[in-house]
């Protein structure tokens, strides 16, 4: 007695075939039939042996269900070979009794037995090697293991081999006829009443034959190359366990400070004021003052300085002369600059305006996009549960804890809310017309259920009445929670109604730490958040989007309606639209309006206050100047009109941010201008038989330099930022640079006609603003000075130049410096995407909501373009990662890449269409074509011939058949029976062209996924590492095509790059300190060459404005790490401006420091700071500074952060340098006395020293 069955019985209303009860001994086969055996089961013929327990239909029926399983693991030979061994024996094996037994029968209608149930006895010798070898199968289309399929409810990270073979011998499966009873034992077991069942089994890293090679790397780890031991984590830079550049700055602190106290206290003399010294060899003498040996710089200083205050004298006094004409004319060429408004174009597409045409990331994307399509448009909500308990549901298996999100009606309301989102219609267009569904056939129209849909509702085929399931398991209700635990264990057991399954890593939030990873132990059923995702096509043309745009903005209607309305209590909902962002930053420019004009309005007061030299309150209506601040504003605003006119006309984009931004720039940029040059004319007298005209023009020939100096270093600064790749960057520096220049121009031409007929109103005494009306003669006021200089020149600059506090100051400076030298390095990196959003966003919520429920990376696409043969076994031995692959073929790396993921930000292996070609190519029943004209035929029609699909000697199709078969495979849509079927997966991966009769194919892609992915850090290092495998994957490519032969030519063309929707706005964080430090260098050199020219050809005076403005930007770079403003492209720009703004705090001080005719350099430095102090404080340090507060309540957090915090910070460390140390480093090593400038004042007519200074 043999057998413990023999033929088939009954067919079950599944379609399952159960087998007949049989106790008697094996039956002989037939030649057919032992042909049909021999195909999976060719080793029982070994011995010749001829009976079996099984007929020819259990034999199909064997056949075809190892075809299912071969669809996964085929691909392995020595996994597929140990699996068969054990279905062949206990099938068809004729010594079935000594390891089978029958456990129970059954009868069907027409009262015939059939098996029910039985127990296999088999050794865990054999399972647990079996299950070793198919432990690492993957599945290409996915990234996943075959096991994810393969396990019943338990996912490959989960299962083991008992519970392999226990689901495989589970009558609950689809795909399981009867009960088979697995019953481990050791393999020296012995029992008289049976033998376990022991096939031989192979390693899958050794070949089963020499047909079938051993399993490729991605599918057993033996068979992988030896991989270099993971290095350590970099450690930070650290001496003594401290932090480096602490140590190293202490230390530099510590010797700079004892060297300079040394020179301060042991190397000095006394001085010409009280407690100070000064510098040997620069006391001044009449004699000295003549001395004729001047040297060739001091010769050519003098004769600039003489030069522009000439130039400027003529040039002040000719347009004080033509006041009317000027204005006129001023006003025309504004008008016809700001004419070009008309043609401007304002750029808000997020791309255009972070990421340079020219980048590599940019121009990856265009390729991307121009040969696959867009990815996908995302439309997606997250519902968080709010104030639910979780839920304990007990099992047969012990409690299992559910999240929040699992409550019977906060499900309900999820689906009611998916299903009106499928009802949203716009102008016609519904989810249905735009939505993406793979599974659709060509020609036929898409369905609702068509559409992928991303959400747990899948799992139920967004049916409600799934919740109401019940039944009963061991004394334990068996509920919804239950259907939804195993879909969610294996989600290719609950496939969603497009035909696909649904990831639980999208479909649900909250279930992960912070700063977990996924893995197979993850516990999904906690997640306190549900995902709905919508995925809609994308296309590169534009014209193509106009119903997927409309939809989309019903959709947002929809959702902030719901959300205000119909939402319920224990839901928090969070969404957004492919289009919200560009909407959003849209609104958000728009948004500070209000914000914006408050702080023109208060520093345009300020400006009209200042202005104003009121002696009496009697004159208050005559010396107020509130008609000259509003031209000082016009001329601000009509310079901005003009900048955005020009580059209308060019063609230049702009940026809503840049016209809201230029103009608080231009303003408080150049209103110190205004206020020197009205102040120095308010401190004046005018001299015997001048005309007011020649007064004016005298003024501006004095501080004409100084506005010069300061203007063109700043618009040198903005147009060196305009050096930039990014396209924002580059605008707003060149829209600043044009409208600071444009400014300077109106400044020195229509404001000082301006002010001459404001001198002249007040001169005819008549009031400000209504002119018309004449005021009392009264006598002239003696020129007085204001409080605020009388508090510089008598109180502060008699303090700050005592010795004692000077060397203080410069301790504490130096203090500053190092420590804002040693914190700097640590300034993050990147631009939190949330801060772009104003704090009333509904895509603001999304971000914030999505960082803390978000617990899957974004997808990553491989890239391969090139002239490939990929007919040729060579060529695809490169690339392929299943048997007769290279070690080190594209897909491959990859994998191996994603085994250290912690290192290379790769979670999953690539998925791999060629892969999969092969492997649908070599089941007979896959390919169909039409009898009729040999066109593609999808092959669940039976009335369509297979094709007959020639094989070379790796069991791949050979060159004619692969070229005429591939676009079969792109077509077919996947199924039970033909899983490999590509046109799901890689329906847009490959593009070809078929020419001549040859099919060329062009490009391709092989996607994988990265890691979990939170901070900006996060995203440009994934993008790092991607770089780095596909370079090295380009490099091996094209070594191994030139070696083969192929042309270097040809072979350089051969690429292979990474490509994520993220990359192109992260590419630019990779070089952001290095494009930091090149702009800072190159900023700082422009001021000092123009310094060093302006100044007269003074390399000290130079070199001093060098190192402060330095110091201010390094400081400014402390302040940024500690007020946690990150590196980026907004703050590079504020960087490149704090540059150009931190010349105005310096360069007047030093311009004043070297006309100065004091004797000594400490009484040289307290003269200028006397002069320029109060005029540095008042109209540069209080202008800025109330404009900028205002920032502070703007509704964009960007200009809260990069605008309000960077500006103040700019302001006040910019004030700290200019008013206390520099007057401080002049007073220690200020530029020498030039002979040749005190000779040319000399000779000039005597004159009244003019201070400019405040007069508050």
């Amino acid at each position: 007695k043999d057998c413990v069955w023999y033929g088939v019985c009954n067919t079950d209303v599944n379609g399952h075939s159960q087998n007949c009860p049989y106790n008697g001994t094996a039956k002989e086969m037939q030649p057919d039939e032992l042909d049909l055996l021999k195909e999976r089961c060719g080793f029982l013929l070994e011995n010749s042996g001829k009976k079996f327990c099984c007929d020819t239909t259990q034999v199909k029926i064997l056949n075809k269900n190892v075809k299912l399983a071969a669809n996964f693991l085929d691909r392995c030979p020595s996994c597929m070979e140990n699996l068969v061994r054990h279905i062949c024996q206990f099938t068809c094996s004729p010594n079935q009794s000594d390891f089978m037994h029958l456990v129970a029968t059954k009868t069907n209608k027409e009262d015939v037995a059939y098996i029910s149930s039985v127990d296999l006895h088999i050794t865990t010798d054999y399972i647990n090697k079996t299950y070793k070898s198919c432990s690492q199968v993957s599945l290409p289309a996915t990234g996943r293991l075959a096991l994810d399929l393969m396990c019943g409810t338990y996912q490959a990270a989960r299962c083991n081999p008992t519970k392999w073979f226990n689901s495989m011998g589970d009558a609950n499966s689809p795909f399981v006829p009867f009960q088979i009873t697995y019953i481990q034992h050791e393999p020296n077991y012995k029992n008289n009443q049976f033998k376990p069942l022991n096939p031989p089994t192979i390693p899958c890293n050794q070949a089963v034959n020499g047909i079938l090679t051993a399993c490729s790397c991605t599918d057993c780890d033996a068979s992988c190359p030896q991989s270099p031991p993971e290095p350590p984590p970099p450690e930070s830079f650290k001496i003594a366990g401290l932090d480096a550049y602490v140590v190293i700055m202490a230390g530099v602190f510590i010797v700079g400070v004892l060297v300079f106290l040394m020179g301060s206290f042991l190397f000095t003399q006394g001085s010409s004021m009280e407690d100070n010294f000064q510098i040997d060899g620069n006391d001044v003498t009449d004699d000295m003052a003549y001395r004729e040996n001047d040297s060739y710089f001091e010769k050519i200083g003098a004769q600039t300085e003489n030069f522009l205050e000439n130039f400027f004298t003529k040039w002040g006094t000719f347009f004080a002369s033509n006041p009317w004409t000027t204005l006129i004319a001023g006003a025309s060429v504004v008008v016809a600059f700001g004419y070009g408004i008309h043609y401007i174009d304002i750029t808000t597409d997020p791309v255009q305006l972070w990421a340079s045409p020219n980048s590599k990331s940019r121009l990856e994307r265009e390729f991307f996009d121009t040969n696959f399509e867009p990815f996908y448009r995302l439309e997606q909500i997250i519902i968080k549960a709010v104030n639910l308990p979780q839920i304990v549901h007990n099992t047969s298996n012990g409690p299992y804890t559910f999240g929040p999100v699992f409550d019977r009606e906060f499900l309900t309301k999820v689906l009611y809310l998916q299903e009106g989102i499928k009802k949203i219609n716009a102008n016609g267009t519904t989810l249905k017309d735009i939505c993406f569904a793979p599974l659709y056939k060509d020609g036929s129209e898409i369905e609702d259920t068509s559409c992928v849909i991303q959400s747990i509702w899948g799992y139920f085929e967004d049916d409600v009445e799934r919740l109401d399931d019940n039944d009963e398991d061991n004394g334990f209700n068996v509920t919804y929670l239950d259907s939804l635990y195993q879909c969610i264990s294996n989600p290719y057991l609950c496939l969603a109604p497009y035909g696909g399954p649904v990831d639980p890593a999208i479909a649900l939030g909250g279930f992960l730490r912070p700063g977990d990873q996924l893995t197979g132990s993850t516990q999904y059923e906690l997640a306190n958040s549900v995902i709905l995702t919508f995925l809609v096509r994308n296309y590169h043309n534009r014209t193509d989007l106009q119903p997927a745009l409309l939809w989309e903005k019903k959709f947002i209607e929809f959702m902030t309606n719901y959300t205000k309305f119909n939402k319920s209590k224990y839901m928090d909902i969070a969404f957004t639209s492919e289009r919200s962002i560009e909407d959003e930053l849209n609104r958000e420019s728009q948004s500070d309006v209000l914000t914006i004009l408050v702080s023109y309005l208060i520093m345009f007061m300020y400006i009209a206050i200042s202005l104003g030299h009121v002696k009496e309150f009697k004159r208050v209506f005559i010396d107020s100047k509130i008609t000259l601040g509003i031209g000082g504003v016009i001329i601000v605003l009509a310079s901005v009109v003009s900048s955005i006119g020009i580059f209308g006309y060019i063609g230049v984009p702009a940026t809503l941010i840049i016209v809201e931004v230029i103009p608080f720039l231009v303003l408080a940029v150049g209103v110190d201008n205004i206020f020197i040059l009205v102040q120095t004319h308010q401190r004046d007298q005018r001299e015997p038989n001048e005309t007011l005209e020649q007064q004016v023009g005298r003024i501006l020939g004095r501080v004409g330099p100084s506005m010069l100096l300061t203007s063109l270093s700043e618009s040198f600064c903005f147009f060196l930022g305009g050096l930039s790749d990014m396209p924002a960057v580059r605008a707003f520096a060149l829209y600043a640079g044009v409208a600071l220049i444009i400014d300077f121009l109106l400044q020195i031409t229509c404001f000082v006609s301006l002010f001459t007929l404001d001198t002249k109103r007040k001169e005819d005494n008549r009031m400000d603003i209504c002119c018309f009306i004449k005021g009392k003669k009264l006598d002239s006021i003696a020129t007085n000075e204001g409080l605020l200089y009388k508090f510089f020149r008598c109180v502060y600059v008699p303090f700050l130049m005592k010795k004692v506090v000077r060397v203080a100051v410069m301790v504490i400076f130096f203090a500053w410096l190092c420590f804002s030298i040693a914190i700097a390095p640590n300034i993050d990196i990147g631009l939190d995407q949330e801060l772009a959003m104003p704090e009333d966003s509904f895509v603001l919520h999304y971000f914030q909501s999505l960082n803390e429920n978000l617990n899957i990376g974004p997808p990553v696409y491989f890239v391969l373009k090139g002239n490939l043969m990929y007919t040729n076994s060579t060529v695809q031995n490169l690339v392929c990662a299943g048997r007769y692959c290279n070690d080190d073929s594209l897909l491959t790396q990859i994998y191996l890449a994603s085994r250290h993921s912690n290192q290379t930000y790769i979670a999953r292996p690539a998925s791999s269409w060629l892969d999969d070609y092969f492997d649908w190519a070599s089941s007979t029943s896959c390919c169909k074509f039409y009898p009729s004209n040999g066109s593609f035929c999808p092959h669940q029609y039976t009335q369509c011939p297979s094709c007959v699909i020639k094989k070379n000697e790796l069991q791949r199709p050979d060159e004619p058949t692969f070229k005429k078969y591939l676009p079969f495979f792109l077509k077919d849509n996947p199924d039970d029976s033909c899983a490999k079927a590509g046109h799901a997966a890689y329906g847009g991966a490959v593009r070809y062209s078929n020419s001549h009769k040859r099919l060329n194919i062009e490009t391709s892609y092989f996607m994988g996924y990265h890691t979990i992915l939170k901070t900006s850090a996060d995203y440009f290092l994934a993008l790092e590492s991607a770089r780095k495998i596909s370079a090295n994957i380009t490099k091996m490519l094209q070594g191994r095509l030139m070696s083969n032969g192929v042309p270097i030519e040809s072979a350089l063309t051969v690429e292979v790059f990474p490509y994520s929707v993220f990359y192109v706005f992260y590419e630019q964080y990779l070089t952001m300190w290095s494009d930091t430090l090149q702009s800072m260098g190159i900023s700082v050199l422009s001021i000092f060459v123009v310094t060093f020219v302006l100044m007269g050809f003074d390399v000290h005076s130079a070199l001093v404005v060098v190192i402060t403005i330095t110091m201010i930007v390094v400081n400014l770079g402390g302040l940024m790490y500690f007020w946690n403003i990150s590196l980026n492209a907004v703050s590079l720009v504020n960087l490149v401006m704090a540059v150009g703004i931190s010349v105005e705090f310096c360069s007047h001080l030093v311009h004043s420091f070297s006309t100065s005719k004091s004797l000594s350099q400490i009484d040289r430095a307290a003269d200028s700071l006397s002069k320029m102090g109060s005029s540095i404080f008042s109209g540069i340090t209080l202008t800025k500074f109330a404009g900028i507060l205002v920032l502070a309540f703007a509704k964009s957090q960007i200009f809260q952060v990069f605008y309000f915090r960077m500006y103040f910070g700019i302001v006040v460390i910019g004030a700290a340098h200019g008013l206390i140390f520099l007057p401080v480093l002049l007073s220690y090593i200020g530029a020498p006395v030039s002979n040749a400038r005190l000779r040319y004042h000399s000779q000039v007519a005597t004159e009244p020293e003019t201070a400019l200074a405040g007069i508050l």
